[in-house]
């Protein structure tokens, strides 16, 4: 397949034509449910859905392990102290769905951890994924992952590549441009990678396209039975959006969502009133600071201090 090449060159990214995120997550997500890695860009949830949030570090630890990546940014408290890939703390067939946006890639094992979260779910209940298209990402050097890589690390286990993808990670991700054109720079490459590895840093261990990515979802279909099904996928600018249904029946669908229009008119309008509450603000303030105002300040305390009667 052409898509599975890496190349030199980032390519566009495409125009997004509707919010994916948002409009699968209403059509889709209900009840209580998780997700995993939502740092400073949780998902918005519909009305209907709850949330718990997961990481594998407390904020603090977070914050203290990645300072340059999330230095100034305000995460999500997280509630749930867990490996994302395993959920161990979490019960079988205790959710409703399980959300996990831009967490697939850093995973070692995505078979197994996609069987890990359908196992959590309860029947019917959902998986909502995004994954970024390696040709729209700092990924674009990298050859996408294949199907046999993603097997070999299931079967196999993770650490019989992991070596592999930091090497990438630090050759091909890192440094600028005159940087990687120095003959030394692999070298320099590798030295990164050994303290990224031995910081066990968070990096897309696996890359896809969007025909990369439904190959692995179509496998893991197979490999597991067909316990799930695929109810949707889409592209949203760089990123892939899927849903994935464990086996089970089927909840009663969400109510059509608020026509686009209408929901325009609101933030309109809405955008209208606080404008008007500035001004009125910006008003009173240069009011406060004319001479009558200095002037009638005695008169305004008495009444105060009298109840406000005339």
């Amino acid at each position: 397949m052409a898509d599975l090449q890496s190349s030199d060159q980032r390519a566009a990214t495409p125009p997004r034509y509707f919010d994916a995120r948002a409009e699968l997550a209403y059509r889709f997500l209900a009840g209580e449910g998780l997700e995993i890695g939502a740092l400073h860009r949780p998902l918005t949830l519909p009305p209907q859905a709850r949330a718990r949030y997961v990481d594998r570090m407390a904020v603090e630890e977070l914050i203290a392990a990645y300072d340059e990546d999330l230095a100034g940014k305000d995460l999500t408290p997280v509630d749930v102290v867990d490996d994302g890939e395993t959920l161990g703390t979490v019960d079988d067939a205790s959710q409703d769905f399980i959300v996990a946006n831009h967490f697939l890639e850093h995973t070692g094992d995505p078979i197994g951890t996609i069987g890990n979260h359908l196992a959590k779910l309860k029947p019917g209940g959902v998986l909502f994924y995004t994954v970024p298209d390696q040709r729209y990402t700092f990924d674009f050097r990298r050859e996408v992952t294949t199907l046999e890589h993603l097997i070999r690390d299931h079967d196999e286990g993770p650490e019989v590549s992991r070596r592999e993808h930091y090497d990438e990670w630090g050759v091909l991700v890192n440094g600028t441009e005159e940087e990687r054109a120095l003959p030394s720079w692999p070298q320099k490459g590798e030295e990164i990678a050994r303290l990224l590895e031995d910081q066990d840093y968070s990096i897309h261990h696996h890359v896809w396209t969007e025909s990369a990515f439904l190959i692995l979802l179509l496998h893991c279909q197979e490999c597991l039975d067909e316990s799930f099904s695929i109810e949707a996928l889409a592209r949203s600018g760089e990123e892939i959006v899927v849903i994935l249904r464990k086996a089970g029946a089927y909840p009663e669908p969400a109510t059509d969502a608020p026509p686009v229009a209408r929901l325009a008119a609101e933030v309109a309008a809405l955008r209208s009133k606080v404008a008007r509450l500035e001004s009125a603000e910006r008003e009173l303030e240069r009011v406060k600071r004319s001479s009558s105002w200095r002037v009638t300040e005695p008169l305004r305390a008495a009444k105060a201090r009298l109840g406000g009667r005339r």
